[in-house]
């Protein structure tokens, strides 16, 4: 999908969706869509195409655009995601995704010290000095220290070689993005939390799998906490 137009409308529709303000069994109309946002059939044609392509409505002739239930969705789309961190749920999905995380970080830390190329694990141990650096520096909310994070962990996910591993780059990308969207990123980040980015990346380079899979799951934890907490201590329960 290109251009502003049509990017405004489908983050629109959306989160709506996603916010719960076109519930599961909402039944809409192209015309109707059309008068109601302002735009060409076109454009509605084109939203509702993504849309369907992540699972969230479905579209029939002589029915309609038919809002789906949370279950059909593709959960680890990019965008569905971005929508969900935009919404009322958006605790709900910080949860998700860092038990996601929670459950194949360490892994991915294992694969990484056993088969990531040279080049790889330098990168990784640049990433976390990077890391490093601007956290003490107190740039914890800043662009560039969230792309080094972001670089940091897509790396780790991919240097393993299992491209399913490397498929979830994206989920990951996307909560690490949000963290900081919602405020939850400290200036000066927790120091065990660059400790354990340091050592998940040293070990990582000798090789130490049982070190790389301890560390990168106590940089998970930390999140995991962080993410509990803000949500009162407690896993919010399903709608």
């Amino acid at each position: 999908m290109r251009g502003g137009l049509h990017l405004g409308v489908l983050d629109r529709f959306g989160q709506e969706i996603a916010g719960g303000r076109r519930p599961a069994g909402t039944v809409l109309t192209l015309a109707g869509l059309e008068a109601e946002l302002g735009v060409s059939r076109t454009v509605v044609r084109e939203v509702v195409r993504v849309l369907e392509a992540v699972g969230m409505v479905e579209a029939r002739q002589r029915v309609g655009v038919r809002v789906l239930p949370e279950d059909r969705w593709n959960a680890l789309d990019p965008q569905v995601i971005q929508w969900r961190l935009a919404g009322p749920g958006r605790h709900r999905q910080l949860v998700a995704l860092t038990e996601l995380r929670m459950a194949v970080e360490p892994t991915a830390a294992r694969l990484a010290a056993r088969h990531a190329s040279t080049a790889d694990r330098a990168r990784l141990a640049e990433l976390a000095a990077g890391l490093r650096l601007m956290g003490e520096e107190g740039e914890g909310r800043s662009e560039a220290y969230l792309a080094a994070d972001v670089a940091f962990h897509v790396l780790l996910l991919q240097a393993g070689g299992n491209e399913m591993l490397a498929a979830l780059t994206g989920p990951v990308a996307e909560v690490l993005a949000g963290r900081a969207t919602l405020g939850l990123m400290p200036a000066l980040p927790v120091a065990d939390a660059l400790d354990h980015h340091e050592a998940t990346a040293a070990a990582v380079l000798a090789g130490d799998e049982d070190a790389a899979e301890r560390h990168a799951r106590a940089v998970v934890q930390e999140v995991w906490d962080a993410v509990v907490a803000a949500g009162g201590g407690q896993r919010p329960p399903r709608p």
